[in-house]
């Protein structure tokens, strides 16, 4: 596409890009359905798992994981709390610093919320052979790096 006045309908890319955007829709809702019996939205499901992995996180550290403001990612903790899921406590160097952490009863739902995760990813990769899911992977992954390099 030369022109950028042109349509994106002359361009051959677009129907796999609207393939790739309509999967992507297909899956957030699929996952926000599989989520939702456990009284779990998936973004807080992204949250909890990057506390998870990264137990101590700091707010400031899962919101740039998260890829959304500091601000949005304290907006999500108090319900989380208020459910048990998790702690807050400041840092024992920086006190401006809050760092999170799991309770048993957080780890226990995102232990349940990652078998739904589990069970929806194995359902949507089988669609493509071993071969094909890597090169979905590294095609997503070299889109992503060009993107968040620019």
């Amino acid at each position: 596409m030369n022109n950028p006045q042109e349509s994106p309908w002359s361009n051959p890319r677009f129907r796999n890009w609207v393939a790739v955007i309509r999967a992507s829709k297909a899956v957030g809702r699929a996952l926000a359905k599989a989520l939702a019996p456990l009284d779990l939205k998936v973004v807080q499901l992204d949250l909890l798992m990057n506390v998870h992995r990264h137990p101590g996180i700091s707010q400031q550290d899962v919101a740039n994981r998260l890829l959304v403001g500091r601000s949005n990612v304290t907006m999500l903790l108090p319900e989380l709390e208020k459910k048990g899921l998790l702690t807050r406590s400041a840092d024992e160097k920086d006190k401006r610093v809050m760092r999170l952490e799991l309770t048993p009863k957080g780890e226990e739902l995102l232990s349940r919320a990652l078998l739904a995760y589990n069970a929806l990813i194995d359902r949507v990769m089988a669609q493509n052979s071993e071969i094909e899911c890597a090169l979905i992977g590294a095609s997503m992954a070299r889109i992503a790096d060009a993107l968040e390099n620019d």
